[in-house]
Parts: C-alpha cells; sequence; structure tokens
C-alpha cells in the first residue's frame, strides 16, 4: 500500500461492522420482556427477539432473516395450537389475514392454559410489528419463572450453540447484509420519526444534569434544535434563572422520586407559555440512579382559560358588592340630598348658610355619580341602547377633547369610509370614551399623541375569554395613547373598582370599572392592551346595528302639571326616606298617606278608595314587593296609578316590568323627576 493513501474499507470489514450493529440491535431487542416480530411486505421475518421465542415456544431454527410468517403458522397448527381441524386450512386462513395488513389485537388461549395477548400493528410501506404479552393469571406467572429459570443454564448453552452457527450463516449471508443495514436505518428513521410526532416534550438527562435525549417537541419548546439541546446542561438549555426554580425537582429525580410539577418559561416573543412536567428516575442494577426521563405536556391553553375563569368569577363577585352597596348608598343618599336640597329651597337667600349648604349639595351629587358608576360597573345600571352612529358619536367627542386636553396632546381619529352603527346606549359610550381619554391624558404628563379608531369587527367563532363574543358582526373602537403604559400586573387589575395608581386626590378608581361594566352589558369585549413605555390601546367591541329609523321629535313637555290636592299611598320602609319623599310630595301639593310595607299598603288600597296613586318602594319586608304590590293593586284597581322606586336596578324585574309597563325611579331622585314620574302628562 503506498503512503499516505487512506486505507480502504474491506468487505469483511463492512460485514463485521453491519454483523456489529445488528447484534447490537437483538441484544437490545432482548432486553424487552414481551415478544417481537417485525414481517416484511413479503411476510417474511425481519427482526425477533428471544422473549418472542420463548413466549410462543418456537424452535430456535425458525428464528432467521427471512424466515416465512406461514412457517410459524404451520408449526403451531402442527402441534395444534389451533385445536382440531383441517391443518392448511388452519395455515392458510391465518396467512390470508396476514397479508391484509390491518391493526390487531387478539387474545388466544394456548393449549396448556396460557393466555396469550397479541397486538399488530402495519409499518408503512406494508409489512407489521407484533408484540405478545403474556397475561396468564400471576400464579401461573409465578410458576412460568421458577420454570424458566430452571431451564436457564440449558439456554444458555442453546444460546452459545446458536451464535456459533450463527457466525457460518452470517458468512454466508454476507450479500444480505447491505439489505438488512438498510432495513435497520429505515427502522431507526421511523422511530426518530414517531417520536418527534408525538405530541408531548420527550428528553433524557442523565446524573449529571446532561442532556443525552430530546424530541423535536422538546427542542421546540425550548427554543433550539435537537442538535443543540443533546450534549448541553439543563442550566444552558433552560437559563440560570428557570434553572434554580426546577433544581429541587430536578435533585428530587435524581434521589430515585418520580416527581411531577408546573412550570412558566418566556419565550423570545416575550409570551409567557406553561409546561406540565414528569421526571421518571432510570435506576441502574446496582440500584444507582444512571438520570431521569422528562415527559413534559404544553398547557399554556389551559392555564389561560382558568386565569380567565378566575377573574371573571372575581369580577362578578365584586360586580355583586357593588350592587348591594348602591342600594344603601342611593337611600343614605335620598334622605342626605332630600333635606339639603329642602334647606336650599327654604333658606336660599341666607348666603351664610348657603355657603355651607352649597358643597354639601355638590358632593353629594358627585356621590350619586359614583353610586352610577359603581351600578354600571355591576352591570345594573339601566341603559338606553340604541343605533348609533359611531364614527359622528367619536367626531362630537373629539371636538370636546381637542378643547379639554392640553395642547401638548395630540389627537387623531381613524373613522372607516361608510358610516358604522353599533347598538348601545350613546351616553355611557360617550362617557366611557371620555374616561378612556382622561386616562390617556394622565399617562402623557408631557405631552403625546392620542388616536381613537373604528372598524368593523366580524367575529366567526367563539372566542376564549372572560366572556367569549357571540359570533357576529361588531364593531371595533380602539383609544390608544404613547404614554407611560402599564406592567402586566397592573393590567391584570385596571378593571376592578377603586384600583387605582394615581395619586390619592387623582381619581376614584371607577373610570375603568364603568367602562368594563357598560361593555359587558351591552353583550360586548373590553381589553387592555399594554406595556412599560409603550403606550396603552383599549379595544371596544360592541354588536354592530342597522341605521336607526327617521324619527319626528315631539317638544318635550316641560311643565309640571298641579296635583291638586290628590291622595297619594307612600309606601316606603325606612322612614327618615319616607320622610323625604313625603315632605317632596307635600311640596308638590298632593295629601300624603303612608305605609312601612306591602301588606299595609294593600289594605289600605281596598278600604281608601280615595287614594289616587301609589309610590312604593321595591324592595321591603313582609312578603309583598314593590312589584308583587303593583301586580295585585292593578287586579284590585285597574284604575290607580302606580309609581315604583329603588335603590339598585339589580330590584327590577324584567318580565314584571314589561308586563306591567313600568319603569322604576331611581334613587335619590329630585323632586322634578317625582313629579313627572306620578304624571308625565300628555
Amino acid at each position: 500500500m503506498e503512503s499516505g493513501k487512506p486505507t480502504p474499507v474491506t468487505d469483511e470489514e463492512g460485514f463485521s461492522a453491519a454483523l456489529e450493529r445488528h447484534a447490537l440491535l437483538h441484544a437490545g431487542l432482548d432486553l424487552i420482556d414481551q415478544g417481537l416480530t417485525v414481517f416484511d411486505a413479503d411476510l417474511r421475518l425481519v427482526a425477533w427477539n428471544q422473549a418472542f421465542l420463548d413466549l410462543l415456544e418456537f424452535p430456535d431454527d425458525l428464528a432467521r432473516l427471512g424466515t416465512p410468517f406461514e412457517a410459524f403458522i404451520r408449526h403451531n397448527a402442527e402441534r395444534g395450537e389451533y385445536g382440531p381441524g383441517d391443518i392448511e386450512q388452519q395455515v392458510a386462513e391465518r396467512v390470508e389475514v396476514a397479508r391484509q395488513f390491518l391493526p390487531h389485537t387478539m387474545e388466544r388461549v394456548r393449549p396448556d392454559g396460557q393466555v396469550l395477548k397479541i397486538h399488530g400493528v402495519p409499518l408503512p410501506g406494508k409489512g407489521f410489528i407484533t408484540i405478545y404479552t403474556d397475561i396468564t393469571t400471576q400464579r401461573n406467572y409465578e410458576r412460568l419463572i421458577e420454570n424458566e429459570n430452571a431451564e436457564l443454564d440449558r439456554r444458555v448453552r442453546e444460546r452459545t450453540a446458536e451464535l456459533e452457527g450463527a457466525n457460518a450463516g452470517l458468512r454466508k449471508a454476507k450479500a444480505n447484509l447491505d439489505l438488512v443495514a438498510a432495513d435497520l436505518r429505515q427502522s431507526e428513521a421511523r422511530l426518530r420519526l414517531i417520536t418527534d410526532t408525538v405530541p408531548a416534550f420527550i428528553a433524557y438527562i442523565d446524573k449529571h444534569l446532561v442532556y443525552r435525549f430530546a424530541n423535536k417537541g422538546y427542542a421546540d419548546w425550548t427554543g433550539r434544535t435537537k442538535e443543540t439541546v443533546i450534549g448541553q446542561t439543563v442550566e444552558t438549555v433552560m437559563g440560570g434563572e428557570l434553572f434554580q426554580t426546577l433544581l429541587p425537582h430536578l435533585h428530587k429525580a435524581l434521589s430515585g422520586q418520580q416527581v411531577g410539577y408546573e412550570y412558566s418559561r418566556v419565550r423570545a416573543d416575550g409570551r409567557t407559555v406553561y409546561a406540565r412536567s414528569t421526571l421518571v428516575p432510570e435506576i441502574g442494577a446496582d440500584g444507582q440512579v444512571m438520570g431521569f426521563f422528562s415527559l413534559s405536556l404544553d398547557i399554556t391553553e389551559q392555564v389561560l382559560a382558568q386565569n380567565a375563569l378566575l377573574r371573571a368569577q372575581k369580577m362578578e363577585g365584586v360586580g355583586e358588592l357593588a350592587g348591594g352597596l348602591a342600594h344603601d348608598f342611593n337611600n343614605l343618599l335620598t334622605v342626605v340630598l332630600g333635606n339639603l336640597v329642602a334647606l336650599q329651597e327654604k333658606h336660599g337667600h341666607a348666603p351664610a348658610l348657603m355657603e355651607y349648604v352649597d358643597p354639601a349639595i355638590q358632593a353629594a351629587r358627585r356621590g350619586v355619580e359614583v353610586i352610577r358608576q359603581l351600578l354600571t360597573f355591576s352591570r345594573q345600571q339601566p341603559l338606553e341602547p340604541q343605533s348609533i352612529d359611531v364614527g359622528r358619536l367619536v367626531l362630537d367627542l373629539t371636538r370636546l377633547l381637542r378643547s379639554s386636553l392640553p395642547s401638548t396632546i395630540t389627537i387623531t381619529t381613524q373613522l372607516p369610509e361608510e358610516a358604522l352603527y353599533a347598538f348601545a346606549d350613546p351616553h355611557q359610550l360617550e362617557n366611557a370614551l371620555l374616561n378612556l381619554a382622561l386616562n390617556a391624558r394622565d399617562a402623557m404628563p408631557d405631552g403625546g399623541q392620542l388616536r381613537i379608531e373604528i372598524a368593523p369587527e366580524p367575529i366567526v367563532a367563539v372566542g376564549v375569554g372572560e366572556r367569549p363574543l357571540v359570533p357576529g358582526d361588531y364593531v371595533r373602537i380602539t383609544v390608544r395613547d404613547n404614554g407611560s403604559g402599564m406592567d402586566a400586573a397592573t393590567v391584570s387589575r385596571a378593571f376592578e373598582p377603586f384600583f387605582t395608581t394615581k395619586r390619592f386626590d387623582g381619581g376614584s378608581g371607577l373610570g375603568l370599572s364603568m367602562v368594563y361594566g357598560f361593555v359587558e352589558q351591552s353583550h360586548g369585549m373590553v381589553h387592555i392592551e399594554s406595556a412599560i413605555g409603550s403606550g396603552t390601546a383599549v379595544v371596544l367591541a360592541l354588536p354592530a346595528a342597522s341605521p336607526p329609523p327617521e324619527r319626528v321629535r315631539s317638544p318635550a313637555c316641560l311643565a309640571i302639571r298641579s296635583a291638586s290636592g290628590e291622595l297619594i299611598l307612600l309606601v316606603e320602609d325606612e322612614a327618615e326616606v319616607r320622610k323625604i319623599i313625603r315632605m317632596q310630595l307635600v311640596d308638590l301639593g298632593y295629601a300624603v298617606l303612608e305605609a312601612d310595607n306591602g301588606v299595609e299598603a294593600l289594605a289600605m288600597i281596598e278600604q281608601v278608595p280615595e287614594i289616587a296613586c301609589v309610590v312604593s318602594d321595591v324592595v321591603m319586608p313582609g312578603g309583598v314587593s314593590g312589584w308583587q304590590l303593583a301586580e295585585k293593586t292593578r287586579r284590585l284597581r285597574p284604575e290607580l296609578r302606580v309609581v315604583l322606586i329603588s335603590g339598585n336596578a339589580q330590584d327590577g324585574a324584567a318580565g314584571l316590568a314589561a308586563e306591567l309597563g313600568i319603569d322604576p325611579l331611581y334613587k335619590p331622585f329630585s323632586k322634578e323627576q317625582l313629579a313627572l314620574a306620578i304624571n308625565p302628562g300628555p
């Protein structure tokens, strides 16, 4: 051989290498305690393990490459495995079924009472792999193990003789080694394909916390390729911070414990994803932990859905609390405002006294507004939805904002070419957009850009969130600023009532709560997109509507008709509230008869025919509510006028309201509002 030239690989060396790989494969298959065979498209034996021969008690001379499937069936038939019958027919039937290459699972009881479970799976390009499992009772299994131990020495001797004979046979089969090697490479490729397509993240980590295996799913989860994961430490792949979080679980696995846990990581695009992992230790024959397998599943969608549900339940609970508080506060404010207004009317000529009364009235009315915002948040404030030209409303609001916001803030709009109509309460929508504009102003103390965008938003499928939108047409309104922005923790609490990041005197913390309640009550959706230093965008989606029909407006009736001394029955369980309303009715010229519950009121209605009108609270003790009182009054005296008053919109019953044609008057109300409710005029 000339110096400097590579030594060519001889056929004998190639044969030896292939032989070594084949022996390695069989050694690995022999470690499986279930029987295994692989037959090719021609139903010839490609691979097997010793458990197969032992489990089905086939002679060793059948276990060779290329043995026909028919030979195994014929051997079984000849020794009576399939019971009495024509042997040729038994063989033909089973070979014909095998040629169909269909997946199958069956159980077969052998003549000696052994029960086998046979599970066959077809392979691409025909051929199939079959797993044979002994499922005989535990007692028979233990007896089988004892018999196997007695024959262990004999099998070792037989196996040694088989290997010596195989050496001679392999030399004769040299021409087939390339084909066998190709089949093995194809099998390896199939195994890699299977592990890479399984919807799970699989890895093996040794006792030094170094990756020795990772499938494609695991590599994708870590943002790497398989090649850049294998051979690296867990700390390198996961990052130092996450590694410290996972380390206690890794130590448990290395101590021999199976451990399960959940964790999250932040991807390169900034999105947080979640996984549930199980670590299964691999323990060697010496009892030492060699490493552990890691099986993980992506649970991001499940976690997000759970978080959305918890947030919705939390907001619903806060809303119910807000509604209950509003009822009590409205009763209190009715008393406060009623007395203050009466004092103002009787002593308005005394400037010194008015110096104290006027601010108190203003503060009480501010309290009324706060309660209304609470009711809007809790979706208990009655709305008056109608078809709104959203673009026109935004244009009108923009003119107001330009004169109200600092000159350092630039206001721009992006409106559709054709008018878009939404079905909502225009006053509440205007208040919501105004609140969002004022929040944007506070986020840009040194000036910036405020932009309001309107666009159609078709929803074709039910989404995931606090209250998924029903598929249909919506109008999307986005209020965007380039201010300071909010972190994730602030965004998660932004809609909570009274939560604010402003200074003590900078706001009530109800602005965004009101927006949330209004949009939810309007069967829409609202969410916030924000990050520190990147500004904020609040996106509202409201149901789309058709353009409203042309309506002829009639002039409002401004005059309050005279009471003419009519007798009013006032039904109110709160004594102080009853006192204020009685005072208002007397000032309006009515005579007043009082009752503090519905039962007493019904008796008066039956006994006093002079009663011209009933003014009743909705919520009362005694078993007869305001709605029930109104219903029974209509049956007793259909001509009698009924006015219901309430401190909470939740007191209303939609069905009864429609049936009786009564819209409640909500506390606190003015004397003029009460007069119009009793006698609305023509």
